[in-house]
């Protein structure tokens, strides 16, 4: 069996297509990677894979998505790798990126943590049960429901707005009674800024739905924590988005501890992943200010709504 995947990086800020072809692998690898049966060498699957990862996590942060959302989709669509296996190595993924960005956002107050604790701690119990559910589930049903996730995901994308200083008239009694606001120091306007929040109960709803979907499908959530911290609670953006990492820390602990009980949690599969993806985050934090985010973000859009479509065709056995 071969496996093809891209040999080398190429990121040319005025040609962001080609991420593209970056992303989904078109590229043999050297025929001397073969086995004389015919079998793929076990090193070639792990340097693919941290390749691949490392691609991810630069269109990861360009984007302004989380890579567990990109990884699961993508891998499992496109690798020829059990859905259990990268499930396990999705949450891994997520919860790196998160608890590598979670202490300076913390110092520089942008993550608050009275407004994360409680969302994280319904999202953790609803994370647990989803792991377990997804795990006892038969691996095409799985897939077939992660490829309507995806899909919806990437409607989601296209119509979610943002906010970066939502007006919250009057908080909420279940806010007040937490204590949840803030007061932060805006360093692009030079000036601080104070935030409440409203509609605390909807949101604790929404993310134990959140939890229960990322659980299950091994993503990293920031792709919806954010719009409903910001859109729905009135979190100003900035905030939103520190505090997603954190909620997504402490959630993705909590089910990653399923899969590893499960046995679902293989090292040849998660620490290239994970290596990958971080090394790859930190080059596109310095490739942000210098590429057309837009046109990146419509690009995994497309490559979500892709992977989202052969996970269905997967499920249905095609």
């Amino acid at each position: 069996m071969k496996i093809s995947v891209p040999r080398r990086l190429v990121i040319p800020a005025a040609a962001a297509g080609a991420l593209l072809m970056l992303l989904i692998p078109a590229m043999p690898l050297l025929a001397a990677s073969a086995q004389p049966d015919g079998v793929t060498a076990w090193w070639v699957w792990v340097l693919a894979l941290f390749v691949f990862s490392f691609v991810l996590g630069i269109v990861a942060v360009l984007a302004g998505v989380g890579g567990g959302v990109l990884f699961v989709p993508i891998v499992s669509s496109f690798f020829p790798f059990h859905l259990d296996f990268v499930r396990g190595a999705g949450l891994l993924v997520a919860l790196a990126g998160a608890l590598s960005a979670g202490p300076p956002l913390l110092r520089k107050g942008l993550a608050d943590l009275k407004l994360g604790l409680p969302m994280a701690f319904v999202g953790s119990i609803s994370s647990i049960a989803g792991a377990l559910v997804g795990l006892a589930m038969p691996a095409q049903n799985v897939q077939l429901l992660l490829g309507i996730v995806i899909i919806s995901i990437a409607g989601i994308m296209i119509k979610a707005g943002k906010s970066g200083y939502p007006e919250v008239a009057q908080p909420d009694r279940l806010s007040q009674m937490l204590q949840i606001s803030g007061l932060y120091y805006e360093e692009f306007g030079k000036h601080e800024v104070s935030w409440q929040i409203h509609r605390t109960p909807v949101g604790l709803l929404l993310f134990f739905v959140i939890g229960f979907i990322g659980g299950m499908f091994g993503l990293g959530a920031g792709f919806a924590n954010v719009p409903v911290f910001n859109l729905l609670m009135g979190v100003p953006l900035k905030v939103a988005v520190a505090t997603s990492g954190l909620v997504l820390s402490i959630n993705g602990s909590a089910a990653v501890w399923v899969y590893m009980f499960k046995g679902a949690v293989i090292p040849l599969i998660a620490v290239p992943s994970i290596g990958g993806m971080m090394l790859g985050s930190k080059i596109g934090a310095k490739l942000l200010p210098k590429v057309d985010t837009r046109t990146i973000r419509t690009i995994v859009i497309t490559i979500l709504a892709l992977s989202g479509f052969r996970s269905l065709l997967k499920g249905f056995g095609i």
